[in-house]
Formats: C-alpha cells, structure tokens, sequence
C-alpha cells in the first residue's frame, strides 16, 4: 500500500487437556499464533493464562513493541497455564498507553475475568457515557467497555459458581451490534464471540501433538484454538476447522467448541465483513469465508486488466500486500511480471516525516530500484490502494530517476473517500487523496503517465467470485469507498 493504513488487532485463544504440556506449552502455542498475527498490530502484545478452576489466578505477561520483543522465555515459562488468550495491537480507541495493553482481567463477582478484542465500537462514545454513571474507567480504550459491560449483572440471580456468560454476551450484542471480534476466558473455558455483521474475521482451529508427526485427520485432539485469522495456525502444526458465524458465540474447553447461539442482525440486514480485509489487512496464506485470500487479491489484479489495461513493457507492484494483485493482472494481459522495487524488510513502518525531502528519503530507506528490470521501459505499477499519495509520488519519482520510461499506476480497490469508525485507522475525509483530486489529476500531481482505481463492483465481483454461500447471506462493508455503513454511527 503506497500509503498505509493501519491495521486492526489481532487476538489468540488456546485450551489445552489436563496432562497438557506435550510437546509445546500452551503460552508457547499463543506466543506462536500472536507471532502469526503480528500483521494485524504492532504497539504493544499480551498473553493471560490459567491453570483453570475457580480459585485459580490469571498469570499475564504484556509489553510495548513487536511480541518477539515483549516475550522471553523466561516469561512465557512463568505463565504456564492449561488455557489462555493474547492480543497484539495496533490502537485506534484509547492511543498507545500502555494501560491500554490487551488482553484485560478484571476481579468480578463470579471470579476473575480476561477479555481480549478486536475491532472498534461505533457507540462507544454513549456506551462510556452510560458506564461512567455508576463506574470508573482505568483506559480510553473501548475493550476496556466491552469488559465492563460483560461484568454487568444480568437481570435474573446467577449462581456464583456458574455465571452465564452466553447470556451476558446476547446482552452486549444487544447494546453495540458492531464491531468486534471477541475472546474472553474464565475459569477452565474461553467463549469466542463476532459481532452479528461479521465486520472483523475469527475462525476457530485444533491441534495434536501427533498432528506435528503425521498428517491423519483421526489423531487424538489435544488442543483447541480460536484466532482472528487462520495464518496463525500454520506455524503451530494446527488445522482450520471453521470460521465463527456472524453473531456466533462458542464456548471453547478442553472438550472442543459447542455453538451455543448465534444472534441475528438488526433489521435483517446483510452482513459485513470488512472488504479491506481482502484488499490489504488479512495475510495472504489466511482464509475467509472459505477462500484464500491470495486468489481473491490475484483475481482483483485480472479484473484490473479486464477495466484498465495500458500499453506496456512489464508489471510490477509496491510490495508486498499488492504482489498477488500485480500477477494476476500480468496473468490475464499478458504482459510480464517483474519486480522493479526491492523492499528492506528490516525496515519498520514509514512514519509520513514533515517535508517532502525527508518523505523521500523514507521511501528510499525502505524501497530500492531495481534499474536494470527497468531502465527504459513503461511500466504498470500496481497498489492496493492509495490513502494520502505521498509514498507513491515518491516511488513514481525514484523509478523515474531512475530510467522508468513511463509509469502507468494501476490500483487494485477503488477510491478511499470516508473514514472507518470500525477499527481501522484510515484518515479524516480531508487527509483521503480522492477528495481533493479525481484519477487524472491525481496522476499528474504524482507523476504518473495515467492512473487508474478498480472499480467498486469490480472488488466486489472478485471477493464474491469464489465464495460458497450455501443458503447464508453474503455481505461486504464498504463505508471507506461509499459511506454506507452497517449501522447509524453514534458520537
């Protein structure tokens, strides 16, 4: 993305059986998913762990930074547990102070309780207001509310030693409908929960020891998992069992996953999944509604030729999220793949600095031209998207310095024009490039021979191309592009 939006978080949950460890540990297992999951958020991680039961205490470990760097092994011995969540963040609600580090574990009347959350209340702001009256709040983050209003009393008497944790998530659902991923745990039992839109993915996964040696499906279960996205399982050896539904509640134990209900969407309104999460979030190796992600951003690149094809000599891309985009536009016009920028993957995210001459020497450190791919060639330069147009003005510029005969940008999702109040940091209405300049003017202000967005039904053809509805209602947000949002926003 020549401009990068920030992603949403990413959560983890894993239960292991009685006689667990095995082979790996349990907070080695989240520590693994969290590293899987590092995309998705890179201010701050945290892992929660219990040896279950009710008088068991929580043991957490959280940190600012990247998970390699806030977890040792020293840290991840002094939290072994039979069950646990973790999360990594990047924030949207709340900045990055530290007490805002998920997962959080408050002392409730039924014993302690660890939440863990991704996504962004589009009520928070009334949500507060109402909590305020009767509490305090310790954060500004809105996983701090989430937490509070599942510590709410219901309105029927709970045993102390059962509280009905389904019935306390039916009721949040109740008060906020978007948007929200969720993992909580208590006790010897983690509950997975996604909001009834399906705004942010969750999916749920299994793995055996003697998964690690052979690959029969039949092998005894020893660990149950739930993640925002199903790279995490890969590294661990595990397999993906299913995606949580819209509205779906699981309860997770060292049994496996029970269904207990799934609340319906307000008004019978279709889901919506975030169509970003194809464009740029999720990993390409990761499924969502039961396609891989990276088909569905090579097939945005082939709808792409079929919309915007220019005469040229190669294509290529700004990597790394539009590599797959830029192949199948090269597999369906013919024209060949090559790469003309060298990314530095040891080069952090490119903070967008105060002058243009210090934005390009950003650009510089983390891309390098590939001129002899290039020199005196028309390229087509492929991007997933554009959100301020300051990186590829930049990119544009070195590939010219640098023999690029012609720069042809070719951008596989249309036009950003709203902000997203769902999670997703993506800038005011004032900051989105597409406000002030339409796809010609954009090109000469960057200095690009042409530019060229997808078109809206275009990535909405090549996100549903695949997907295998049998009978259940398919739906994308798309407010960032059209200013339709799943529900009315509060303030």
């Amino acid at each position: 993305m020549a401009d990068e939006m920030n992603e949403a978080c990413g959560i983890f949950g894993c239960i292991g059986a009685d006689d667990w460890p095995t082979n790996m540990d349990i907070p080695h297992i989240i520590y693994l998913g969290l590293m899987g999951l590092q995309h998705r958020g890179q201010e701050s991680a945290g892992i929660v762990t219990t040896k279950g039961g009710p008088k068991t205490n929580f043991l957490s470990h959280k940190g600012q930074g990247l998970v390699a760097n806030v977890f040792t092994e020293r840290s991840l011995v002094n939290i072994k547990g039979n069950l646990g969540i973790g999360h990594t963040r990047y924030s949207t609600m709340g900045g990055m102070d530290h007490h805002n580090t998920q997962p959080f574990v408050v002392h409730t009347a039924h014993g302690q309780l660890a939440v863990a959350h991704n996504g962004e209340l589009v009520n928070a702001a009334p949500l507060r207001r109402m909590l305020l009256k009767t509490i305090g709040l310790s954060t500004g983050s809105d996983s701090e509310i989430l937490t509070q209003l599942l510590s709410q009393p219901l309105p029927d008497p709970e045993p102390e030693d059962a509280p009905d944790w389904p019935a306390r998530l039916k009721k949040l659902m109740a008060l906020t409908s978007v948007s929200y991923s969720l993992i909580l745990m208590h006790n010897d039992t983690i509950y997975a929960a996604r909001d009834p839109f399906g705004n942010r993915p969750l999916c749920l996964g299994r793995v055996s020891t003697s998964m690690l040696r052979s690959p029969s499906r039949d092998n005894p279960i020893d660990a149950y998992m739930v993640s925002s996205e199903s790279c995490a399982f890969v590294s661990i050896g595990a397999r993906l069992v299913r995606e949580v539904e819209p509205g779906e509640i699981v309860k997770i134990t060292k049994q496996g996953f029970e269904s207990v209900c799934i609340v319906p969407r307000p008004d019978n309104k279709p889901p919506a999944l975030c169509i970003f999460e194809y464009v740029y979030f999720a990993k390409a190796d990761s499924y969502i509604e039961g396609q891989q992600v990276e088909e569905v951003r090579k097939e945005c690149g082939r709808q792409l030729a079929r919309e915007a094809l220019v005469e040229a000599d190669l294509v290529s891309c700004v990597p790394e999220s539009s590599i797959p985009a830029a192949r199948g536009f090269s597999e369906k016009s013919g024209v060949p793949f090559a790469d003309v920028l060298c990314k530095n993957r040891y080069v952090g995210r490119t903070f967008i600095e105060p002058t243009t001459y210090l934005r390009q020497l950003a650009v510089a450190k983390k891309f390098g031209p590939l001129t002899e791919c290039f020199k005196g060639k028309r390229i087509i330069l492929i991007d997933d998207s554009i959100v301020r147009g300051t990186t590829i003005r930049s990119i544009i510029t070195m590939l010219k310095d640098n023999g690029a005969k012609e720069v042809h940008v070719r951008v596989a999702s249309p036009p950003l024009y709203h902000p997203c109040y769902m999670g997703i940091n993506i800038p005011t209405s004032e900051e989105l490039v597409a406000n002030t300049f339409n796809s010609t003017q954009l090109a000469n202000e960057i200095g690009a021979d042409s530019l060229v967005y997808l078109s809206l039904d275009g990535l909405k053809s090549a996100v549903r191309k695949n997907i295998k509805s049998n009978g259940r209602a398919i739906g994308h947000c798309t407010a960032c592009l059209t200013g339709e949002y799943p529900v009315e926003l509060q303030w």
